[in-house]
Parts: C-alpha cells; structure tokens; sequence
C-alpha cells in the first residue's frame, strides 16, 4: 500500500508528465474562441459543427443568420485591431485579402494567432479551404466528410446541367459602394459559379476579379442574361434601375429585359453551399436537362 507522502509524489509526477505533453509542438489544442474573417470560412465552420466556438465575425459572414448574433469586427479589409482584440480570440481565420497588414501583424505581437488560408474560387480551392479550417478546429473527419458532400453534389449539378448547345451568355453587375458599376471576370467566385451553372461568363477572357465596367465593354459582350445580387436589385429599384446601368439596355438581355438575381452570399462566398447554387442558377439560365432538385439534401 502506497503511503500518502508516495501518492502525493506520484501525482505531482503525472501533473508534470501531462502539462509537458500538451505543451509539446506536435500537441496544439484546437481554437476555443474563433474569428472568421471570411464568409465561406464561417459557412464551413457551421457546416462542421464547430459554430459554437466562434465569438466574432466580418460583415461578409451574413450565413446562416445565427451569424447577426455574434461579434462584429467590421468589413474584412478594414479590420483594426482593438475590434479584433476586443473580442479576446485564441484564433482568427482569415484569407489573404485581410487586413490591413499592419493591424494583422498589430494582432499577432498581442499573442494571437492569425491563421491565412487558401481562397481559390475553383472546388479544388474549396476543398483546401475545408481542410485548412477543419485543422484548425481538430475537425478533420467532419472536413472529409463535408468534402465528400460537396463533390457529389457538384458532380449531379455537372450532370444534370449536361452539353449545352450554346451556353447562354452571362454578365454579372455589381453596384459598389462609390455608385461605379463593375463586373466579374475570371478568378472571382461568380465565374466560377456561372459556369457551373452551364453559362458562359461574357467577361471570363478579358476580366480577372472584379474591375470597373463601362457602357462600352457591357455592349461589346453582348450578353443574353443580366446576373444581379437581390440586394442590387432591390437598391436600384428593380429590372428598370438595372438596365439603366452600364448601357445594358442596349444589350440583347436588356432588350428581352432578361435580368436574374441570386442571393449574396451565393454569389460572393465560393463555399460549401456552391452546388446549391450553381443548381439555383442553372435552373434560372434554363441549362438543366431535368426538372426538379438535383443537389437535395446530401
């Protein structure tokens, strides 16, 4: 029988022995107060059920809307550091395009890990984005499996959507704060989506992300179908407030007054609800060879 001085002794042992391991580099415990400063990474961190740990996201984070409840640290780009420190994180997620880099750096020197991780608009981008926030939240099986999902659904959209014969030409409007119209070309998250869809984005050669569009390049692409956020159709007072930018009225899908608008977030955030997406649109641009849903609930 082990006297109380040995068992005292003993304790203290195994005290140490555990403190060292869990201080070890290769034992890096998961995130228990998250920011996600991305709106595709706060939808994959819903969709692995790790919502629990965030404290704060960015204005981009708009889904689900459980997201309004939480900490806002303001839009991604103009992040500063006391809104990102007042929310005491162990972890921020965010994507290159954050900062400044000054006040992530800023955030950094007060102890704070800021994780970047992978934003490419293609599904093998989004599967490294889902690997990347998985890992940081000891999530890897629900990652994989969440991959898993999303790849079938994508791979129905692809069938369903089939040959098309001549894919309807899409160009996408975007209002931005200043009131100057712009477009997508490629790399953004909506040319991707657009041709998921079946469509052909009408910019995809001669624009890469987002830039300025003038009457002359709208007409010049010669669009069949306008593609809107329902944010900017709402702001500019409908189909008529739509056509009256960038010279589409002048364009074949604003004399068949042709506009379609999706949901936001749909549209700016290439994530784990894509395929749902790319299925919404098909079924508006008329690209599906069946009716009915396609992606369902995987």
């Amino acid at each position: 029988m082990l006297d109380a001085k040995t068992s005292s002794s003993g304790h203290w042992r195994a005290l140490i022995i555990g403190l060292t391991l869990s201080l070890s580099p290769g034992a890096v415990p998961a995130a228990e107060r998250l920011v996600s400063v991305d709106g595709a990474a706060t939808e994959i961190i819903y969709a692995l059920g790790r919502e629990s740990r965030l404290v704060g996201v960015d204005t981009t984070s708009t889904y689900p809307p459980e997201t309004r409840s939480l900490g806002s640290v303001g839009y991604k780009r103009r992040l500063s550091a006391e809104g990102l420190l007042s929310l005491s994180p162990d972890l921020i997620l965010a994507t290159e395009d954050a900062g400044p880099p000054e006040v992530l750096n800023q955030v950094r020197s007060a102890g704070v890990e800021v994780r970047l991780i992978p934003d490419a608009a293609t599904p093998e981008g989004l599967n490294e984005k889902i690997e990347a926030v998985a890992e940081a939240l000891d999530a890897q099986d629900s990652g994989q499996d969440l991959i898993a999902r999303v790849g079938r659904q994508l791979e129905r959209i692809a069938r369903a959507v089939g040959e098309v014969e001549r894919p309807p030409r899409v160009l996408f409007l975007m209002v931005v704060g200043s009131g100057i119209d712009h477009s997508a070309g490629r790399g953004a998250p909506v040319d991707t989506l657009i041709r998921l869809a079946g469509g052909e984005n009408v910019l995809h050669a001669s624009m890469e992300d987002y830039k300025p569009l003038s009457p002359e390049a709208a007409l010049a692409a010669a669009p069949d179908v306008i593609l809107v956020s329902n944010r900017a159709l709402e702001d500019l007072n409908g189909v008529d407030g739509v056509l009256g930018r960038a010279g589409l009225a002048a364009t074949p899908a604003g004399q068949a007054r042709r506009v379609i608008a999706l949901d936001s977030a749909l549209l700016f955030h290439f994530g784990p609800r894509i395929a749902q997406a790319a299925e919404q649109l098909a079924g508006e641009l008329g690209t599906l060879d069946r009716p009915g849903a396609v992606v369902g609930r995987d």
